[in-house]
């Protein structure tokens, strides 16, 4: 094992906690539902950034590139000042959900720019400009803009013109998991010099002003204390819980002290509870008032004020060192170790990307860098925030958002979509973030998974929790996918699966799909009703709403992801089964399920209309009438492709223990079910002697198929897009029952509808997580149904591939959005300078929420490496390394499967 490995082999046995110290700061913490003690939920409007840098937060901390302990109690992170701000930069800034013409938006320019899983190296890059900071700016001109008009970014103001900012490069190096080594590198790009102010913050999280256990024990105290040698200044942090730590630094600078308090006499006119307040560093700095800080050396926030003067094209450096230990000469290794550290990150991703092309490597290893900096310290006891502390709320949240989740209590690391614009966990995004982390870190993967089926997640009911914004929303059902995908990673890497892990979340998946089974399946004929299910404005209407009474929409995606949910759950069992027999029962009953979905979508059902539509050959959405009639939903989208990933190839080494379940597939020979054919063959094998089970048969693939590989319609030059661009002619649906004048429209770029905000679109640009999962499907009918069986590619009298030509061909274009092309552009990034060509710039990659559907443009949130960061999996499956849905343990493989199974039914011949 390389060192960065043997670090994650030390964490996974408790030798030591590499995970104590992580990026775990959000990006954002005002805004948030937690800190929301609005009335009626207007949570961006009730805490919104003006107040940020004086209001104490309820729940967690945000900061600049900055990083805290795993139950953030002692935090670090930067503060900048150019000299011409109206405010001290302690946090990124950007617009509110009902300020932007398409919703939230980051108005910052920063980067995650490397990482390793164990966060032994991490580097952060904030772009500063030199001029004031147009604030006022980007508010007005998003505010004029309409839906019709792109955002107005921060580089749209011209700020950044002539190269006149500074490039703020974070570095952190750990010597051990309680010694971390800091650097700050500031680079001067503009043509003149110009001076910047730098406070590296220490600071504890306020607890004792809101809890009885924070105020027992007793407020956190930071003081000044002799400097060591080799150091100019120095601190010491105590905290009842986390003990004490030390922060050094190597040049000198002015020691600032007050209290993370609430400055309320600022904010509402009211007396302060503390002398010394959260925005004593912004007034002493900007405004110069003496007595905002505290005399005396203590507080519980700090920082050392830094007045740097960089010339025009050079740099400056400042060096730190945050140690448990109290250390005699801090900085003595600091060289070496950032040397050692940087070199074992390389060898890290060298080893885990070889055979990949520089460019590859490099989207691939900074993707993997963006989902180790979106790891966030989430905080939430729902019932101690419907009821109350020592901020009181409103009446009406008795009953209001969460209300029905006072058993949620969460106080934990999670992987963030994007720490600023969606800085709270997301069910099904996390589940897709895992299928990248189990590349990485398979154990950090594992825990994230059990996390959400842990009884302080996990609703009585069954239901996972979606988001905060809503925890009662229906996400898809991927986790038990992503549990498949950690326990095979392990396999491969480590030569077993971890079957304990299996069992564990097999048991608590099976509470999730009871629910799903008895809340969204209303009529009980195994057609289900998900509602939006993370789609957002895919469809005619907003699906999370309810149809009139006697209407209901029977949802071809929420049937696909059940059925493909089934599956999974077959697949794992039958794992369990091969060393525990009574698993076996568990895999017949979630096979029959699927086998009853596959029946019912097929509208072999008691008045049953199947949601497969014959003549144009595809599936689509039904809405059901008082009358028992029914009208299909006349769309080609995402809602009609889900139903491919109900995919799974069984090889036979999982039916040797299962002779019941053999049976069953026998009895389903040819995809039978109740007189029906309903589904791919389950008994027929290929000639290795896999099975295939499939809700999508042979005969429909080709269908479907067809228009996914055809330009003029679903494939675009970057992927799959949201919706066909039939839909850019073939737009009114006419009037549909229950719904009225139902229209839908390609929109390849940023929504033109208000629905969901406005500031998300599954109306034609792609998206990653669907995309991975169809690529990931067609793989695995490739591997079944082999060569032979091809589809034509572009249209009739298109040239035949097979469908591991039709996946690598999907993730190739999906790769061409982040790769230069032809002209030396990456199609994701602005047309202008500077991501372009600047050398500054152009090295450097955002992994936006989604592209658009025609020229891969990134649109949405700019930092949404979780499930964009999917780009690196398609990276490792280019070259044989991503994690692989088909394995033949070494055991089996020299006796050979086939003489294993002739073996068993011998067995079952004596018997009978």
């Amino acid at each position: 094992m390389n060192q960065e490995q043997i670090r994650l082999q030390q964490q996974r046995t408790g030798e030591s906690n590499w995970r104590l110290w992580g990026p775990y700061l959000a990006e954002r913490a005002w805004g948030t539902v937690r800190e929301d003690y609005s009335p009626f939920g207007n949570a961006w409007e009730h805490f919104d950034h003006e107040q940020s840098r004086s209001r104490a937060y309820r729940w967690n901390e945000d900061g600049l590139g900055g990083l805290c302990d795993e139950q953030q109690r002692l935090c670090f992170a930067l503060a900048l000042w150019n000299g011409n701000d109206p405010i001290l930069k302690e946090r990124a800034f950007g617009l509110t959900g009902n300020q932007g013409n398409h919703g939230e938006d980051v108005k910052e320019c920063y980067f995650y720019t490397d990482a390793t899983p164990s966060h032994s190296f991490l580097r952060y890059l904030y772009k500063y400009p030199h001029a004031e900071y147009p604030y006022s700016r980007l508010v007005d001109e998003n505010a004029r803009r309409t839906r019709l008009d792109p955002p107005f970014g921060l580089l749209d103001t011209g700020i950044f013109d002539d190269s006149r900012y500074f490039d703020v490069d974070v570095q952190y190096a750990k010597k051990s998991d309680q010694e971390i080594h800091i650097r700050i590198d500031v680079h001067n790009r503009g043509p003149e010099a110009a001076d910047l102010t730098l406070l590296p913050t220490l600071w504890f999280r306020n607890d004792w002003s809101w809890s009885e256990d924070g105020a027992a024990n007793g407020k956190p105290r930071i003081v000044s204390i002799t400097a060591p040698k080799g150091s100019a200044w120095a601190l010491r942090a105590e905290h009842a819980t986390l003990g004490r730590y030390h922060l050094y630094g190597r040049s000198a600078a002015d020691l600032l002290f007050t209290e993370n308090e609430t400055n309320a006499g600022a904010l509402w006119g009211v007396e302060n509870a503390s002398e010394f307040v959260k925005d004593a560093f912004h007034r002493r700095v900007i405004k110069g008032e003496l007595s905002a800080v505290n005399p005396k050396p203590e507080g519980s926030k700090a920082a050392a004020w830094y007045r740097l003067a960089v010339p025009a094209g050079g740099s400056a450096r400042v060096e730190l060192v945050l140690s448990a230990e109290a250390l005699d000469n801090p900085f003595r290794t600091i060289t070496a170790v950032f040397d050692e550290r940087a070199s074992d990150a390389d060898t890290f991703y060298n080893s885990l990307l070889a055979g990949s092309s520089s460019e590859d490597r490099s989207i691939a290893r900074q993707a993997f860098a963006g989902m180790i900096w979106s790891k966030q310290f989430f905080h939430y006891d729902v019932e101690r925030w419907l009821e109350g502390d020592a901020l009181a709320p409103p009446a009406q949240r008795t009953k209001g958002r969460n209300s029905n989740w006072r058993h949620l209590k969460a106080a934990d690391v999670i992987s963030m979509p994007d720490k600023w614009e969606y800085p709270w966990f997301a069910a099904w995004d996390l589940a897709f973030h895992c299928v990248t982390f189990a590349a990485i870190d398979v154990d950090f993967a594992k825990d994230q998974i059990e996390l959400m089926l842990n009884e302080r997640y996990l609703h009585p009911n069954g239901q996972i929790p979606a988001y905060e914004w809503a925890f009662g929303d229906t996400n898809p059902p991927v986790h038990a996918m992503a549990a498949l995908t950690a326990f095979r990673a392990e396999r491969e890497q480590r030569g077993t699966g971890d079957r304990d892990f299996l069992q564990r979340v097999f048991h608590k998946l099976l509470l999730n799909y009871a629910w799903w089974v008895n809340r969204k399946d209303t009529d009980g004929q195994n057609v289900f009703e998900g509602g939006f299910l993370g789609l957002d404005n895919i469809s005619v209407f907003d699906r999370s709403h309810p149809l009139p009474p006697g209407f209901s929409l029977k949802q071809a995606d929420a049937t696909g992801w059940m059925a493909m949910f089934s599956l999974n759950l077959t697949m794992m069992a039958l794992e369990l089964a091969e060393e525990d027999r009574d698993y076996e029962g568990v895999a017949i009953h979630t096979y029959n399920q699927f086998l009853a979905i596959a029946n019912a979508i097929a509208g072999h059902v008691e008045n049953g209309v199947a949601l497969w539509d014959t003549e144009s050959g595809f599936f689509k959405d039904l809405v059901t009438t008082p009358d028992g009639s029914a009208r299909r939903v006349d769309v080609y989208s995402w809602v009609g492709l889900i139903p491919l990933f109900a995919c799974e190839v069984i090889d036979e080494r999982l039916l040797v223990n299962v002779p019941r379940f053999r049976e069953v597939l026998g009895g389903h020979a040819g995809g039978f079910f109740r007189g029906n054919i309903v589904c791919a063959c389950p008994h027929t094998v290929n000639q290795r002697g896999e099975h295939l089970l499939s809700l999508v048969n042979q005969a429909c693939l080709p269908d479907i198929l067809k228009r996914l590989l055809d330009e003029s319609e679903f494939l675009s030059p970057y992927g799959i897009r949201g919706v066909s661009r039939i839909h850019s002619e073939h737009r009114d649906l006419g009037i549909l029952p229950g719904i009225g004048e139902a229209l839908i429209e390609y929109v390849p770029g940023e929504s033109t509808s208000g629905l969901f905000g406005g500031n998300s679109n599954w109306r034609g640009p792609v998206w990653m997580p669907t995309n991975f999962a169809l690529v990931r499907s067609l793989h695995k009918f490739h591997r079944y149904l082999g060569d032979e069986f091809t589809v034509p590619y572009g249209g009739d009298g298109g040239a035949p591939i097979t469908l591991g030509q039709a996946g690598d061909l999907i993730s190739e274009r999906l790769l061409a959005m982040f790769r230069r092309d032809a002209t030396g552009r990456r199609p994701c990034m602005s047309a202008e300078e500077p991501y372009q060509n600047d050398p500054h710039w152009k090295d450097l990659l955002l992994f936006w929420e989604y592209f658009h559907g025609d020229s891969g443009l990134g649109l949405g949130a700019a930092h949404q490496t979780g499930w964009t960061g999917l780009m690196a999996n398609l990276i490792l499956h280019k070259q044989g390394r991503e994690v692989s849905d088909f394995y033949v343990p070494p055991s089996v493989a020299k006796e050979g499967i086939a003489s294993r199974l002739r073996r068993a039914l011998r067995g079952e011949e004596a018997r009978q």
